[in-house]
């Protein structure tokens, strides 16, 4: 194959989860109903959250953005894998596959940043209660979630230009349902290690440090909860961070997931099956958690239904 410039490459082509026509109709009837049910979803904790002026405190703020950014990254990907999967064809242009590779990559920052401020916060109300209006006060929770939108887009910006440096082949065939930084890496014929080691280097920073945070204020709330002496107060500090380490547990072992199956070689659509738990499945099971789980959520819900 004679290697030519990107700028050359007209489009790529997105294997999806498999190359049999009579499957398509398999692949689009469960998920259609999953993005539909992940935008309705989150939309109505949105409306709750803002419909309700209870409901306008700092986790439930946190709460808003992440159904925001779960909307935004399954939309990303979702519209694309669907519409494919009805026309037959797998092709998506240059310009296409590096638009959704940097709002993909920009919203799965902010993924995981949003659930560290909302550990945080939930730090801070159990381990911290008196301090809490003090410390988690409106411009403060602005400015986290301020900070965490800058580094999502100052990262997902610099690895899409790194990207537009590589050089590829003529056959340009992505093992994915979506354009995946790994997989335009590893499919350039041009000298790659940079973006390697920027990918790599990012993953672990950017990755690392939250789920490190994470933990770490996990280890505190358990500490101050096994401090508390009533059955009823461990109970309702328990309760309150109960929702969040659901979700965060959710997002981490299916990442965890991808990120094994896309080390093993053995089969070339395996890392596209498993990253469906965290772009399509992950974003659904999120409201359900919070929903279910949540008195307030529940109230403010029956009550925008009655209006």
């Amino acid at each position: 194959m004679v290697p030519r410039n990107l700028t050359h490459v007209s489009g790529f082509l997105l294997l999806g989860f498999s190359e049999e026509p009579e499957l398509q109709p398999l692949i689009f009837g469960p998920f259609f109903p999953m993005y539909l049910i992940t935008v309705f979803g989150n939309l109505l904790i949105i409306l709750a959250v803002s419909s309700d002026p209870h409901l306008h405190t700092p986790m439930y703020f946190l709460l808003s953005n992440l159904s925001f950014v779960d909307i935004c990254i399954t939309s990303t990907i979702t519209p694309k894998m669907l519409c494919n999967t009805q026309t037959q064809s797998h092709i998506i242009t240059y310009e296409g596959c590096m638009i959704q590779m940097y709002f993909f990559m920009l919203f799965a920052g902010l993924d995981d940043f949003l659930l560290t401020v909302m550990a945080y916060d939930g730090f801070v109300a159990i381990c911290h209660p008196l301090h809490y209006t003090v410390i988690m006060n409106p411009q403060h929770c602005g400015i986290l979630v301020l900070v965490s939108w800058i580094i999502s887009v100052l990262h997902s910006l610099l690895e899409t230009l790194m990207v537009l440096t590589l050089s590829f082949c003529r056959e340009v065939e992505i093992p994915h349902y979506f354009c995946e930084l790994k997989q335009l890496i590893q499919l350039a014929c041009s000298n790659n290690f940079l973006n390697e080691l920027m990918m790599n280097f990012a993953a672990g920073l950017l990755g690392g440090v939250p789920l490190a945070a994470i933990l770490y204020t996990y280890c505190k709330i358990a500490s101050s909860i096994c401090r508390i002496s009533s059955a009823q107060g461990k109970y309702k500090a328990f309760s309150t961070c109960a929702s969040h380490l659901s979700v965060v547990s959710l997002f981490y072992c299916t990442c965890l997931g991808v990120y094994l199956s896309s080390a093993a070689p053995h089969n070339l659509h395996s890392s596209a099956t498993a990253s469906v738990m965290y772009t399509v499945v992950t974003p659904m099971l999120n409201p359900f958690i919070y929903i279910l789980r949540n008195r307030d959520i529940k109230r403010a819900l029956r009550a925008l239904f009655q209006m």
